[in-house]
């Protein structure tokens, strides 16, 4: 890649994609931007005022050589690359090159994410999987763990690019590998944050203090990413605002399971894992920080 030349298209500038985009200007990438949130991009060109911003998704990829998609999930990523039915018009591909090579760098399905490379692949267009794990805070930090499914040429092609987003980057495997990580990656960390909120909530109704039983089991053998970075910084104190909402890790444990089924391992935990994050989804009002579980699990009788 060269930042002189090459011009990217990010689609997607939310929580995330919002400072991964300003940390590709800050290095020196030309950038395009959008998102149906007009808003959102004119502040960024604001802050950023050496990006632009496309007026729709077929001139984002018309003025783009890579392509970077951040959106909600798979079917928002097909949707926006390809058009409604896979019909290739009012989308990023209607008018990019046929060599524009794509990134999705959304939490999307694996197993989806094989299938539009099937139909990319058919159109000569390279593509490969780059999702993130570290929350906003990593992204604004640039210390994003970057995990890469696809072919290894085009990821070191672009490596020194996700360098500028990212402080450790894994090449995973194939196409969907990294979505794949990912998701089974937030399912063990989402088992754990309940089994933490469980045992802590056990532990304060049989007499000890919370912030004192937090501290000896980061002594010991139970620590946790929950345990070491979320009680007592986001729980305890009810702050419940680490950034990540409980709708994401829902769909993240399903897409979890979606990959434990997909294999034939058993699903046994799995299963009850996704059927908790689903229904705290239902339960907690829209929006709130997966956090909030905790309360959840307190005030049930």
């Amino acid at each position: 890649m060269n930042p002189s030349t090459d011009i990217i298209g990010f689609a997607g500038i939310g929580a995330m994609g919002t400072p991964m985009a300003g940390n590709l200007v800050r290095a020196g990438y030309r950038l395009v931007v959008f998102d149906l949130d007009a808003a959102r991009t004119t502040a960024f060109t604001r802050e950023h005022p050496a990006a632009t911003v496309a007026q729709n998704l077929a001139e984002l990829g018309a003025q783009s050589n890579i392509v970077i998609t951040m959106l909600p999930d798979g079917k928002a990523v097909r949707t926006a690359l390809c058009g409604a039915n896979d019909s290739f018009r009012d989308c990023i591909l209607e008018r990019a090159a046929k060599d524009t090579r794509v990134i999705d760098m959304s939490s999307s399905s694996p197993v989806g994410t094989r299938d539009l490379g099937k139909l990319l692949a058919a159109r000569g267009t390279p593509f490969i999987d780059a999702p993130v794990s570290g929350g906003v805070k990593g992204a604004v930090a640039a210390t994003l763990a970057i995990m890469v499914g696809g072919d290894a040429a085009i990821f070191e092609d672009v490596k020194p690019m996700l360098a500028k987003m990212g402080g450790q980057l894994f090449h995973c495997g194939p196409l969907g590998a990294g979505h794949a990580i990912k998701a089974l990656n937030n399912y063990v960390s989402a088992a754990g944050l309940v089994a933490a909120c469980e045992a802590l909530i056990a532990a304060e109704r049989f007499g000890l203090d919370p912030a004192v039983a937090t501290d000896i089991i980061n002594a010991s053998s139970g620590m946790n990413n929950t345990t070491k970075n979320k009680v007592k910084q986001q729980m305890l104190n009810g702050a419940f605002g680490a950034g990540f909402a409980t709708s994401l890790m829902a769909k993240d444990v399903r897409t979890a399971l979606e990959v434990v089924e997909s294999t034939s391992t058993t699903p046994d935990l799995a299963r009850h894992c996704a059927a908790f994050w689903t229904a705290a989804e239902r339960e907690l009002p829209a929006g709130t920080d997966h956090t909030g579980v905790y309360k959840l699990i307190r005030d049930k009788k």
